[in-house]
């Protein structure tokens, strides 16, 4: 079991320590279900109230906060706690699965791909024809990357990913496990003879650095040219990101929101979960696209959006406070 002093932890952080304790610290927990030996976090001052009531002998909080430690208690003082848990995280955490060997001999890979110094390929990966894949890439068991792909440095791709044909990945990226890359975009057209015909989808998906996509996310190719996804972007869950589309950088997407075709998100956009957004349709820079929301039209740089359809935030929440007190006088 791993276990730190509240200094050597503090010392990582940058932090200041207010308070003592002679507790060693073996875990991070929520505040709620913290014991005495681990450490939690207050990331904003509403959430003071519950420290009274937590065992936890250490947090990490905010500058700001307002309340004291109490006996044998420590609060680390930071700029910004969620930042620094996410290095406390990261400090406890357990170690990733291991391989006996760099290339398993189960792993099928052509004779024409080509394996960067230091990367790991499991037991039942399938890597085509002219892949290439660059140094120290991790890739679990029972991926499949097909023919002509590439696979930047350092980049982690987890089990049952596909990357289908002449799809690119960037450097430093996380695939998930069951994500798909490349399948068919959702193209079909009424034909009086031979009923909905399918459309070709000769393009392909280009994903910068620093990529992440969640379990069980879809990024479709294009019909022609690409489907691109910019540096940064963070894609949760069981997205859906339909052909054609672009994606600046840093933009966010929240689980079971989707994309359809030709979608263009311009950077650091914010797509809330189980939002949707109209072929064909420009959000700007900036943007943020709340729950649930369906878009219809084009977004403005900066705009939020609530509702279904979507329109600017300040009008939906209008609109709901009218209809409530519509409600309320029907039922007086």
């Amino acid at each position: 079991m791993k276990s730190f002093s509240v200094e050597y932890i503090s010392n990582i952080l940058g932090g200041k320590i207010t308070g003592t304790t002679t507790n060693k610290i073996t875990a991070p927990e929520q505040l709620e279900n913290a014991t005495e030996t681990e450490i939690s976090f207050i990331g904003n001052k509403k959430y003071e109230k519950y420290w009274k009531n937590s065992k936890a002998s250490v947090a990490v909080v905010n500058l700001d906060i307002s309340i004291e430690p109490g006996e044998n208690r420590v609060f680390i003082k930071v700029k910004n706690a969620d930042l620094a848990m996410s290095q406390v995280l990261e400090l406890f955490a357990p170690p990733t699965p291991f391989f006996k060997v760099n290339i398993h001999p189960t792993a099928v890979i052509d004779d024409t791909a080509t394996i960067g110094t230091g990367t790991k390929i499991g037991a039942g990966c399938y890597v085509g024809p002219n892949v290439t894949i660059s140094e120290n890439v991790i890739i679990y068991p029972n991926v499949t990357i097909l023919d002509e792909s590439s696979v930047g440095k350092n980049t982690v791709i987890w089990s049952g990913t596909v990357i289908r044909e002449r799809c690119h990945v960037g450097a430093f990226c996380i695939l998930h496990p069951n994500c798909t890359i490349g399948a068919d975009g959702f193209g079909f057209r009424p034909c009086a003879e031979k009923g909905l015909v399918k459309i070709p989808q000769i393009g392909n998906v280009i994903i910068g650095n620093g990529v992440e996509i969640g379990a069980n996310s879809c990024v479709d190719r294009g019909k022609f040219s690409s489907t691109v996804l910019g540096d940064g972007c963070k894609i949760d869950n069981l997205v859906q990101i339909g052909h054609n589309s672009k994606l600046g950088k840093c933009c966010i997407m929240a689980g079971n929101s989707g994309l359809a075709g030709s979608v263009t998100l311009g950077n650091g956009v914010i797509i809330g979960g189980s939002a949707s957004i109209k072929d064909h349709t420009s959000i700007g820079d900036g943007a943020i696209i709340g729950a649930g929301s369906g878009v219809a039209a084009d977004v403005e740089a900066g705009k939020t959006m609530l509702g279904y359809p979507a329109v600017e935030a300040r009008d939906a929440l209008k609109q709901w406070a009218i209809l409530k007190r519509l409600a309320n006088n029907q039922n007086k």
